[in-house]
């Protein structure tokens, strides 16, 4: 029998050579023996352009069979709970961010710039619960099903909503800055700026995630690999990290400078309402690093690593799993952390139980319909939490 090298991929035809009248089927023989399923390389593109190998499925597998010790893990019964736990875990993550929007999106009192961004946050951790969903559905041995093309699909999207909620955050943190420092005012005509500085962090993250499927990648160049992301380029990975590292960090001098701002010129303006808000931001951010940080150095350490040097890469997906509970946790502390916001959120839930049907003489929908004012729930008890509203303008 012949012996083939040990990293060497051979393909086994089980019809005819090219061209075929219909469409084969062939085997990809890789390490330890193991056997996928497959389809022949595509043709439709022509040779020496540089997309040509985007829809040859035999280029994901020889990726993986370079950079990981197995090409795909097998597919146990203690794999799948974990997935069956993740997609629980990303369900709860939709329901909960999916609250906050309708809450922000019913209640006029949220339509002021902050909660706006909030909001767009929370969108942001909607979907990133979707794209891990799809993440953990095509993982395992279905990632050698996929061509070049559906890889960058499914990585590129969580690339996306990352980029999107770092760029949320420095939205967040320019706003405050704003209406802090400079004791900015929002009338209803900066509406518009406020949605296109939104569209603009979505623009950006889709531009900063689709890079590596418009030619940053590394097909074609096994040697310039990431290990944790096989058909992505070290260089690509090395720049992501920079650029959220740069953000982040710039994020985090905006709010020390809000803070000495508020606690020395600005007396006036460090009450509790204006302090609460500034602390409720300033949790999110430091959730976020937390959950992200561990994520960064190994991504880092993959740009500095080489090829299977560094056996701590081959359990990154642990660390993505632990970034991925900060989408879980950013709803949380909106809700804890406003009186106004956990009413809205939790009033759809309250509803449709038992006693509510039973108050409202079997209507729940009632329930639903916007508050007239919903200062008026806290009217008498305790001031309005910021933003408040004054002469028709929202002041932040």
């Amino acid at each position: 029998m012949k012996r083939y090298p040990l990293r060497d991929l051979q393909w086994l035809a089980l019809t005819t050579p090219w061209p075929r009248p219909a469409e084969p089927t062939w085997l990809l023989v890789g390490e330890g023996g193991g056997v996928w399923k497959s389809t022949p390389p595509q043709r439709g593109l022509a040779m020496g352009s540089p997309y040509e190998d985007y829809l040859n499925p035999h280029k994901v597998f020889e990726h993986y069979n370079f950079t990981k010790e197995t090409p795909a893990p097998p597919d146990t019964p203690s794999r799948q709970a974990a997935s069956a736990f993740i997609i629980l875990l990303c369900c709860a993550i939709i329901l909960e961010n999916l609250l906050v929007l309708a809450a922000v999106a019913r209640n006029s009192k949220f339509h002021s710039a902050m909660y706006l961004f909030l909001g767009n946050l929370a969108a942001s951790d909607l979907l990133a619960g979707a794209a891990f969903i799809a993440n953990t559905l095509l993982s395992g041995p279905r990632t050698l099903q996929l061509t070049p093309v559906l890889w960058f699909i499914r990585e590129g999207t969580a690339f996306i909503t990352l980029s999107a909620s770092v760029f949320s955050l420095l939205a967040i943190a320019i706003e405050r800055h704003v209406a802090i420092a400079k004791v900015k005012v929002y009338g209803s005509d900066k509406s518009c700026r406020m949605l296109l500085l939104i569209g603009a962090c979505w623009v950006i993250s889709l531009a900063l995630g689709g890079l590596p499927i418009l030619g940053w990648n590394c097909l074609g160049r096994l040697d310039a690999c990431s290990t944790v992301l096989p058909l992505y380029a070290k260089s690509y990975v090395l720049f992501v990290v920079t650029v959220f590292t740069a953000i982040l960090l710039a994020i985090v001098a905006l709010y020390v400078r809000i803070y000495c701002v508020v606690r020395s010129s600005h007396a006036e303006l460090a009450g509790p309402h204006t302090l609460a808000l500034l602390k409720t931001v300033t949790i999110v951010l430091g959730v976020f690093i937390v959950c992200w940080l561990p994520a960064f150095i190994v991504l880092l350490l993959d740009t500095s690593c080489p090829v299977r040097a560094c056996p701590v890469l081959y359990k990154a997906h642990y660390f993505f799993a632990f970034a991925t509970c900060n989408s879980l946790l950013n709803p949380v502390i909106y809700t804890w952390r406003s009186r106004d916001l956990r009413r809205e959120v939790l009033r759809p839930l309250c509803c449709w139980g038992p006693r509510a049907r039973q108050d409202r003489g079997g209507a729940p929908g009632r329930c639903l319909l916007p508050l007239r004012s919903s200062s008026s729930l806290e009217r008498g008890t305790h001031m309005p939490t910021s933003p408040t509203f004054m002469e028709g303008n929202t002041v932040v």
